[in-house]
């Protein structure tokens, strides 16, 4: 962490709580929240009654948004990691050599685990 300095850190903390933020709300609009737990959801009501073309538009707005709601859960999960990481005074080293990722990589992505050569 020492290769990142006090404004640097700053910028990527506000980076990371904004984009916490904004997944937050793409999550909610997508899904809901059950347990600890995102869940993919439809907009639109259910029941007994429904019309067979809205419950067709039902289960294709399912097969978007349970996927999309699970990718937007995983980023969600890295960039708290991250900010944790931040609290904890680890942030900014490669998880799987302990050197130091780079800054420009860091910049891309404030959430990165890894440095380059470790990426998967």
């Amino acid at each position: 962490m020492s290769h990142i300095t006090e404004d640097q850190m700053n910028d990527l903390r506000a980076n990371l709580e904004a984009e916490s933020d904004s997944l937050g709300e793409e999550l909610a609009a997508h899904g809901k929240l059950s347990g600890a737990d995102w869940q993919g959801t439809t907009s639109g009501q259910t029941g007994a009654e429904a019309d067979p073309t809205d419950a067709a538009d039902q289960i294709e707005e399912l097969v978007t948004n349970v996927p999309l709601v699970e990718e937007l859960e995983k980023r969600l999960h890295e960039v708290k990691a991250a900010l944790q990481k931040m609290e904890n005074g680890t942030y900014g080293a490669c998880e799987v050599c302990k050197e130091d990722i780079p800054m420009k990589r860091l910049a891309a992505n404030p959430a990165a685990k890894t440095c380059v050569t470790h990426a998967q």
